[in-house]
């Protein structure tokens, strides 16, 4: 439950949906109009949507989900947690929703999640709006993550120092978080046992064709393709230490039609360090391709 502080910021009426077994996934259904759906990375989660939720809920249905094993979904300890996983996940949120015409915005992991989706559902995608993540391979990956990567050690700044919020929290912004806005990217992922995905997703980036998740990468990477007519923002924080500008620059050679904004003095999460110009530039783009 979430403490009185964190419901300020985070007005949101909380929905589940049983994805299999006892597991459930949580979501934000919020407003009313042409849904644009949100998926978000590691170690975030749907709170990182929370601005624009609000900023947009008037004039759109704004639908973020929480990946299995973060902020209020259920955090099973035995699940695969595979990226596989997740596109089926949201699969399963969409096919319940019974949506038939939806934009995506993406975050982060959300871009290869949201990009396999949209590649499933070619013909349902209004729009999508794309910022610092990725959907196709790359050998690039900083120091400090491929730390993570090392199963003990691993295990033991992530789940048992928590170290990857911690630092997430300090260098994924250029601006600072203030302490609320800190305690929620902290709240879900509480103990040892709450941490499990963000572990799992450090292990899951996979970096060589041996890895159990390549495969699925690589067939995300080879249908974008299919997308390329979409109307596609994408919206990049220039100073982002992981997802940096030749990302930006690879998504550009896929999609050379995008509308591509730059935010120089800007991290990782680009929506806490340029708020009010992102949900800006977001809420015109959407409602342009609504239009359309």
């Amino acid at each position: 439950m979430l403490p009185k502080e964190l419901k300020k910021i985070y007005p949101f009426r909380s929905h589940f949906l049983n994805i299999g077994g006892k597991n459930r996934i949580h979501y934000v259904d919020e407003g009313e109009g042409d849904a644009v759906v949100m998926f978000h990375g590691n170690p975030t989660w749907s709170f990182y949507y929370r601005n624009l939720i609000e900023g947009l809920q008037s004039s759109f249905r704004c639908i973020a989900v929480d990946n299995v094993g973060c902020g209020l979904s259920d955090k099973p300890q035995n699940y695969p947690y595979r990226l596989e996983n997740h596109i089926q996940n949201a699969q399963k949120v969409v096919e319940f929703l019974q949506l038939d015409r939806f934009h995506l915005v993406m975050h982060d992991w959300g871009c290869a999640i949201g990009m396999a989706l949209a590649e499933n559902f070619p013909e349902r995608i209004a729009s999508l709006t794309i910022m610092n993540g990725a959907a196709f391979h790359s050998s690039q990956i900083p120091d400090r993550i491929a730390l993570c990567k090392i199963p003990l050690l691993g295990s033991f700044l992530i789940r048992g120092l928590n170290a990857f919020v911690l630092c997430s929290n300090s260098m994924a912004t250029a601006r600072g978080l203030d302490s609320k806005v800190s305690l929620g990217y902290k709240f879900p992922y509480n103990s040892w046992k709450n941490r499990v995905a963000i572990k799992k997703f450090v292990d899951d980036i996979p970096l060589h064709s041996g890895h159990p998740s390549w495969g699925t990468l690589t067939k995300i990477q080879d249908q974008l393709f299919l997308l390329s007519q979409r109307k596609i923002l994408l919206l990049w924080g220039g100073e982002d230490f992981c997802f940096t500008e030749s990302f930006l620059n690879e998504w550009q050679q896929f999609f050379p039609k995008a509308k591509s904004i730059i935010y120089e003095n800007c991290g990782h999460y680009v929506l806490e360090d340029m708020k009010d110009e992102a949900i800006a530039e977001i809420r015109q783009f959407l409602t342009a391709a609504k239009r359309s």
